[in-house]
């Protein structure tokens, strides 16, 4: 999964000891991107990649900068909830 390595990498991560825990930081992240109406593709793009990436930064022990990295998560998630193509609202 290309989103595991780009999360690992990002987290500066080398050993396998964190890895049941980055798969669930993953997979919160769509569902939280989900639960604003993002329809996260199946293959990811860059722009969902770097809004994961930055919601498993923040997530991830307790980072320095949360409060940086949730206002920049927040940002990216308002700019695919309002961008064409990443929901589903006129499937309806």
């Amino acid at each position: 999964m290309a989103t595991f390595d780009s999360v690992k990498t990002a987290l500066r991560i080398k050993t396998d000891v964190f890895d049941d825990e980055i798969s669930d930081l993953i997979e919160a992240a769509q569902q939280d991107l989900g639960i604003a109406g993002v329809v996260v593709p199946e293959t990811l793009d860059e722009i969902c990649t770097r809004a994961i990436i930055t919601y498993c930064k923040m997530s991830f022990g307790l980072p320095d900068d949360y409060d940086r990295l949730k206002k920049s998560y927040d940002e990216q998630k308002a700019q695919l909830v309002t961008a064409t193509g990443y929901t589903n609202w006129l499937e309806v």
